[in-house]
């Protein structure tokens, strides 16, 4: 499960990675806005995968917006059944839209939505300056509903100090840290893969 701090942290970007990394299929449950395709578009033309590799989202909203509003605009009510996980073989990349608490509906929040589907957050944020208080709120917010949380992807230009200070106060390791991809693409983020097993696997 693809969580983020906040909207436009690189979540898109580190789905991609995994996506092409673990052989994954891609899923994203709620899709605000659809200028360009949505999300599930991006990593198609990024990795140019076959259809059947990305999963239709169970609601495209036309709007850039927050899910519940989303929704309002478009005379849509987000129904916890459609966002019941699909049943696949093999690995299964979920990437969930804006940050924790962000709302699907006015009575529903996304990390309510994340207990209820029970699988275990990777969570990206920044790499830079405002990373540690959104980052350390976050892991508390899932600390306090008991979800699980694999560890941290950190998106952005490296920092001397923020992965130390990350692992040591909010008690989950940095699993890898992306560099800036100019531009990304499929042969960028297969090269990250293998430099960040490296770094951080390296018995992988």
């Amino acid at each position: 499960m693809v969580c983020g701090t906040d909207t436009d942290v690189g979540k898109t970007l580190v789905s991609a990675w995994l996506v092409q990394g673990l052989g994954a299929h891609y899923w994203k449950p709620v899709q605000s806005g659809l200028e360009g395709g949505g999300d599930r578009q991006t990593v198609q033309r990024l990795l140019d995968l076959p259809p059947d590799r990305l999963l239709p989202e169970a609601y495209r909203l036309s709007d850039p917006l927050s899910p519940h509003w989303a929704a309002e605009r478009d005379g849509v009510t987000i129904d916890r059944e459609r966002l019941a996980l699909p049943a696949l073989e093999g690995p299964l990349v979920v990437e969930t839209a804006g940050g924790l608490l962000v709302p699907l509906r006015r009575d529903w929040l996304q990390i309510q939505q994340l207990q209820r589907w029970g699988l275990p957050v990777l969570l990206v944020a920044r790499s830079g300056l405002g990373t540690l208080n959104h980052t350390l709120l976050s892991l508390e917010a899932l600390e306090r509903r008991s979800i699980p949380v694999l560890g941290l992807v950190l998106n952005g230009p490296p920092h001397a100090d923020n992965p130390r200070t990350l692992a040591q106060l909010g008690g989950a390791p940095v699993l890898a840290q992306l560099p800036p991809l100019q531009p990304p693409s499929a042969a960028a983020l297969a090269q990250q893969w293998q430099q960040q097993l490296a770094r951080h696997w390296p018995a992988a």
